[in-house]
This record gives C-alpha cells, structure tokens and sequence, in this order.
C-alpha cells in the first residue's frame, strides 16, 4: 500500500556520500499545488517535492532550476538542470519530481542511485 502525500511542508532528508543533509521541502500533492509549483518565484527555500509526477516543464518560469526524478521507493533515477523554458522528458520509472534551485542538489549530495526521505510536519502550505 502506498503513502498518501498531502500538500503541507517538511524536511527532506537526502542519505548520500555527504552523509544526511536535511533540507526543508513544500509536497504538492494536489492538481492545483503541482500546477502552480515554482512559477512565478525568484527563488527557493530548500526544494518541491511533486508527487505523484513524471516529468516537468519550466515555461514561464524565472530561474533555472536542478529537477531530481524520484521512484516509488524515494531513490533518485535521473538529475538535470533545466533552465526556463524547456520541457522535460517523462522518466518512465519516476512517481515523484523534486524541484531546487539550479546547483543545489550538488551540494546537498544528491546524484543518481541516493535514496532520499521526506518528513512531514504539521504546518500546511498557505
């Protein structure tokens, strides 16, 4: 059986070479929070976690952004960095997208083949 997501903030914890880093993360779980996502930000406190999803776009956004492709078990398949206006590919494995600004990933240690885990807290988005 599978975990329910619900929109709302957390902690992403990412278990690589680096050890774990924790990062804050906003889950859009819901059509409306996976449509808006990061359009119309100048920037970004920690990462989005999109689920489920298998791809994204960045049309009419402003900043370049890394895009981590996510399977069922949270392990990370695939990192890009798209820069706005692009469309990426589906990932036919990937059920959740995580979205950062362009090159954090890279320091938090977060490369192909990391598993990542997120914990939720109380506090919804507004």
């Amino acid at each position: 059986m599978g975990r329910r997501w619900r929109d709302g903030r957390g902690t992403l914890v990412v278990h690589g070479e680096l050890g774990e880093v924790s990062v804050p993360v906003e889950v859009a779980s819901s059509y409306r929070a996976r449509t808006k996502g990061l359009l119309g930000r100048d920037s970004v406190d920690g990462a989005m976690l999109l689920t489920p999803a298998s791809g994204v776009h960045t049309f009419r956004m402003r900043i370049p952004i890394d895009v981590a492709y996510l399977d069922r078990k949270l392990n990370v398949i695939a990192v890009r960095t798209m820069r706005p206006g692009r469309l990426g590919l589906p990932r036919l494995r990937a059920r959740h997208v995580l979205e950062a600004e362009a090159g954090a990933m890279a320091g938090w240690g977060l490369l192909v083949g990391v598993r990542v885990t997120v914990v939720s807290s109380a506090a919804p988005l507004p």
